[in-house]
């Protein structure tokens, strides 16, 4: 077989119009698969030869020329065109021009429809292991940084008005739990893409006597798929991946806008290293967080991924159709742009500088600890939505008098119950606000020690 023929060219009379070659050519993106591709076929020629199907030499010599293929890919050397239509033939014809027709021998007990669900399974394979890794390296850098900050005060937000003070801390172990729910996540979705397809053929099997478990060993695969027909069509394990894909590019939009409000004027709580802003090209003085506004960008991008593949699966018949060709470019680019902005995420968070004062500062202002007002006054015997009444009387009081509840009197606190006593004081004091939410899962520094002691355990 020449580069010029297609291996279904028998039952076709005229030859394919170049616009058809082009239009349905996948190899300009799916020739990443080789690696995956020739891993597959080597193991699958292996058995061949040993059930008997093919000759020892035949499988050796198979085996041999894909090897060198191989090499010749890794060197570069090997020239890719579109006419070959996909990674699949690409490799093929390249093996039956190196060998003659024994090559052809390598088809037998395949189809390209669970060939390239082979090659998609171990490509996910090795992605999952690489974003995993990924987000345990950013894992480390919140764990550190939480440990550096333990002291640190901040407001935080519900609706983006201040609610309480924090610690900056529990803030950054927030995003630990939300990432690590993540890895949970892809470690889960690894188990149902980690299935040995090949051996199904097109879609009802083959009369060959193959061995798949034996496939399965080599490629380390624990099982094989068990139905022929959901093997070559199911894409399930993309959907979820690029699921799972897209809830850690939400976790690190939300993160990437905290960082771009917190770097305005108004609010100046961190400064994020020159080597992750950039400068506008008419304004000298803009430092712009385009990181930050990058991944929050991007994160639409993996979405349209997600909605790509959902909607390419939606209503498709069993089993095989050309219409699942379309899964590898929004399953590559997913992977390509989640990886990418973990990194460069982590690197961003390694040199930011928090702000500690304006953060505390900032803790102090929009009435922050009058919940913790309410909740003294339940203590004296008020009733909770009474002492809810009184605190909400009292912050109006405030507001008309152009005051913060740390510039009253124990008289003024007085005109709205008579029970208050010098002990407010502390009461407001954010580091005591902070420090009295010592329920399992509160901002406490005890409870911020005690997490993160857990995490180093595991």
């Amino acid at each position: 077989m020449n580069r010029e023929e297609k291996p279904w060219g028998g039952r076709f009379k005229e030859k394919t119009h170049d616009r058809v070659e082009r239009f349905t050519a996948s190899i300009h993106y799916d020739q990443r698969l080789w690696s995956y591709d020739i891993a597959g076929s080597i193991a699958h020629i292996r058995m061949l030869a040993r059930q008997g199907i093919i000759s020892s030499h035949e499988g050796e010599e198979i085996a041999a020329a894909l090897a060198a293929i191989r090499e010749n890919i890794k060197e570069g050397t090997f020239s890719f065109s579109h006419k070959d239509e996909d990674i699949h033939m690409a490799i093929e014809k390249a093996l039956i021009e190196k060998i003659g027709d024994v090559g052809g021998k390598l088809h037998t007990g395949r189809s390209r429809n669970d060939q390239v669900a082979l090659d998609v399974r171990m490509y996910v394979r090795d992605e999952i292991k690489a974003v995993v890794k990924a987000i345990r390296e950013l894992e480390t850098v919140f764990l550190e940084l939480a440990k550096k900050e333990k002291n640190t005060i901040l407001p935080g937000y519900t609706h983006l008005q201040k609610a309480q003070p924090v610690l900056l801390a529990h803030y950054l172990l927030a995003y630990w739990e939300m990432f690590h729910r993540d890895l949970e996540r892809l470690e889960d979705c690894y188990r149902r893409v980690n299935r040995m397809p090949l051996g199904v053929a097109a879609l009802a099997g083959t009369s060959f006597p193959i061995d798949r478990d034996f496939v399965a060993q080599c490629l380390d695969f624990p099982v094989i798929t068990e139905n022929s027909m959901d093997t070559v069509s199911d894409r399930d394990y993309i959907a979820e991946v690029i699921f799972d894909l897209s809830l850690i590019m939400m976790h690190m939009s939300r993160l990437s806008e905290d960082m771009i409000l917190w770097s305005t004027d108004e609010f100046r709580y961190l400064e994020i290293s020159d080597a992750f802003t950039t400068g506008s090209s008419i304004m000298p003085q803009k430092k712009n967080p385009d990181v930050s506004e990058l991944i929050r960008g991007k994160t639409g991008r993996v979405y349209g991924d997600l909605v790509a593949i959902l909607t390419i699966l939606k209503a498709l018949p069993m089993t095989y159709n050309r219409d699942l060709q379309e899964d590898k470019e929004p399953l590559f680019d997913a992977f390509d742009t989640v990886k990418a902005s973990l990194e460069v995420l982590g690197d961003m968070l390694r040199h930011v500088t928090f702000n500690r004062d304006q953060m505390r500062k900032g803790a102090q202002g929009g009435f922050s600890t009058a919940t913790d007002v309410a909740e003294y006054l339940v203590r004296l015997g008020v009733p909770f939505r009474e002492a809810h009444t009184i605190v909400g009387k009292l912050v109006v009081y405030c507001l008309n008098e152009g005051k913060t509840l740390f510039e009253l009197t124990l008289a003024e606190f007085k005109q709205f119950y008579p029970g208050f006593t010098e002990e407010i004081f502390a009461v407001i004091r954010v580091e005591n606000s902070v420090n009295v939410r010592a329920s399992a899962g509160g901002t406490a520094q005890i409870n911020i020690m005690k997490r993160i002691a857990e995490i180093e355990d595991v």
